[in-house]
């Protein structure tokens, strides 16, 4: 891929020390909101380069910040430092130090290349205004983005816009991938508990079998997205676990399934969820049970704002090529915490390719590596951001 970007030479000379930032990340993972040695390595770079480092926020959050000039403007850039609790499996020399811990979703590679550029910003302060990179904990299931919030992000830290990108295997290497407003679902999760009454498996007529009432639930669930809500209005309700018995002839007491609910639009994922909760209730009692329902609201939808996003399309554009810059036809279902961010503050997430083959291991899985051949180009353009966005007049 060329960079069309004028600087490529500066990031050529600090593509090893962004190297070496990555691999180390890599085998020093921590789950969220325990990255201490993470957090602890990240702020020690991030003095050593001249930042004012703020620690504390959500407990293991960085925000350096740095300042050049006379302008109020200011911009945020995040990176994600969390990783995974999964067994790695990709046999590299820089593999996960700690069992059943690992970096499966490229997040070590974000970071890398943030710290990479906040070392050529701070080495060129070719801006004018004031920067905060912002190192956010537990993306993946603790909101780190809203603790960090709530602990006072923006009222510490002002921006006058925030922007993430994310690595994604499946879209080819070197493409800017985003669209204006939803890219992400609102993600909530259900555990739906039906209590039965158990007994021997030959003598079913003296006992309440949950199993057969959750398999009924699980059926009639399938109803709500193709006949409760509206066809174009994208939705998901899955059953991710069933869990019920240990024997072949013993009806038990208890079936349990576990839920994840996926949705944009607020009023749909209000419906989502009083249609799984009168089903649950509804068909147990059918067969002569109740269910006990836990139901967990999760991230919100992520929401790009129109301004940012045509920022960063053009900014791509310029950086890397028109034919580099895709717009997603439609949102991805998955969930991400940045959507905290976005509506407290205008800004864009998008997505970077790194496709390597058609059989790349996507993200989460115990083979997924982060394609380091995009360092450079995620690092180039963070800079590209940084100096524009805050451009010298």
């Amino acid at each position: 891929m060329t960079i069309h970007s004028k600087n490529t030479a500066a990031f050529a000379n600090h593509m090893p020390d962004v190297l070496a930032i990555r691999h180390h990340l890599h085998r020093n993972p921590e789950i969220g909101l325990s990255e201490f040695k993470t957090s602890d390595f990240v702020a020690s770079q991030l003095e050593a380069m001249g930042y004012e480092v703020t620690r504390g926020l959500a407990g293991t959050g960085v925000v350096a910040t740095l300042r050049n000039g006379t302008s109020g403007k200011t911009v945020g850039i995040r990176a994600d430092i969390d990783a995974l609790p999964i067994h790695e499996d990709t046999g590299a020399e820089y593999a996960s130090l700690t069992p059943g811990v690992m970096h499966a979703c490229g997040h070590d590679g974000h970071t890398a290349m943030l710290l990479g550029a906040a070392k050529i910003i701070a080495e060129r302060r070719n801006f004018d205004g004031t920067i905060h990179l912002i190192f956010q904990p537990a993306e993946e299931n603790f909101g780190g983005a809203r603790i960090m919030i709530e602990d006072g992000l923006f009222d510490r830290f002002p921006c006058d816009a925030v922007f993430a990108l994310h690595n994604d295997p499946s879209q080819p290497f070197g493409h800017f991938v985003l669209r204006d407003g939803p890219i992400m679902a609102a993600v909530d999760e259900c555990r739906i508990t039906v209590n039965g009454y158990g007994g021997h498996g030959a003598e079913p007529q003296s006992a309440l079998d949950p199993i057969v009432a959750g398999a009924s639930i699980v059926m009639a669930l399938q109803t709500i997205v193709s006949r409760n809500i509206h066809p174009l209005t994208p939705t998901v309700v899955t059953v991710g676990a069933f869990h019920a018995g240990i024997a072949s002839n013993v009806i038990p007491e208890t079936a349990e399934m576990l839920l994840t609910i996926r949705s944009f639009d607020p009023a749909a994922r209000d419906e989502l969820e009083k249609r799984i909760r009168l089903i649950a209730e509804g068909q147990a009692a059918s067969y002569g049970m109740g269910v006990t329902l836990n139901y967990q609201r999760g991230y919100n939808a992520t929401v790009n704002h129109k301004t940012e996003t045509d920022y960063i399309v053009n900014l791509a554009t310029r950086f890397a090529g028109a034919d580099k810059v895709l717009e997603m036809p439609r949102p991805t279902m998955g969930a991400e915490d940045f959507a905290y961010m976005l509506e407290k503050r205008p800004g864009a997430y998008f997505f970077l390719g790194t496709k390597r083959t058609e059989k790349d291991p996507p993200l989460h899985h115990p083979k997924f590596d982060f394609n380091d051949d995009i360092l450079p180009i995620g690092t180039a353009f963070w800079v590209e951001l940084a100096e524009d966005y805050l451009k010298v007049a």
